[in-house]
């Protein structure tokens, strides 16, 4: 039987494959599929740290654009992915690019604040890459970034997008996320955030797993600006996923 890395990868590559064939409508103006450009150095995340049952699964939204959009790895700030998940290769480029968000891969010289306060804390309480991942793994349910057209080049979220389209991405991400606990099979269900843990419910309804959700760490958020990682801690401990 393959390994469960492999499976994930197999899995992973069904999910590019069907929503690398989406189209989309305004407010979307570019779409990054990392899945395809950072296959590397995502498929060497999942390989390293797939295999084995997972009893906590952390789940986030979509692909930040100075983290995962970069690295290919979840909530990838480059810093924590080269220097303690020990993840470095080859990233390509999307088809097209809004010239605000260019993907530089490893030479990006922005940080991904989410990235750092997530996989931060993971090192803080975990130390070697190796403790946290014999036990949690850390996905997202939509692999892709949207970015408006503006001059900015806003990050849009899946919240964003037009009914129809929104509906369309949830079908393959939510297939996507039952193989996922399939192959894992996970006791706890982590949203990073109220959008992952709404998702998560609605595509893994039947299944037996509990769940719950932390604050997301984006600074966009008042909450997350303040022991972000106190807080979380002090959730995941109540929840007893995590000892005092």
């Amino acid at each position: 039987m393959p390994s469960r890395s492999k499976l994930l990868i197999a899995a992973t590559r069904e999910l590019s494959d069907a929503v690398g064939a989406l189209k989309f409508s305004e407010p979307v103006a570019y779409v990054y599929n990392p899945l395809e450009y950072a296959r590397e150095t995502h498929e060497q995340f999942l390989a390293r740290y797939g295999n084995g049952r997972k009893r906590f699964v952390f789940l986030g939204m979509n692909p930040g654009p100075f983290g995962m959009a970069q690295t290919g790895v979840p909530f990838g700030e480059i810093d924590a992915v080269q220097n303690w998940l020990g993840i470095f290769g080859f990233v390509g480029k999307p088809p097209q690019e809004h010239p605000a968000k260019p993907v530089d891969g490893f030479g990006c010289p922005r940080s991904e604040v989410s990235g750092r306060r997530l996989w931060g804390l993971f090192r803080e309480r975990f130390g070697a890459p190796e403790n946290f991942f014999k036990e949690h793994f850390v996905t997202n349910f939509c692999p892709l970034l949207f970015v408006a057209g503006n001059e900015r080049g806003k990050n849009l979220t899946p919240e964003d997008l037009v009914p129809e389209e929104r509906d369309a991405v949830n079908a393959p991400c939510d297939l996507f996320l039952r193989r996922l606990a399939e192959i894992l099979e996970p006791e706890w269900l982590v949203g990073i955030g109220n959008f992952a843990e709404t998702a998560a419910k609605r595509a893994l309804a039947g299944m037996p797993m509990k769940f719950t959700r932390v604050i997301h760490p984006s600074p966009a958020s008042p909450a997350a600006n303040k022991d972000w990682s106190g807080k979380v801690t002090a959730k995941l401990v109540a929840e007893k996923i995590w000892h005092a």
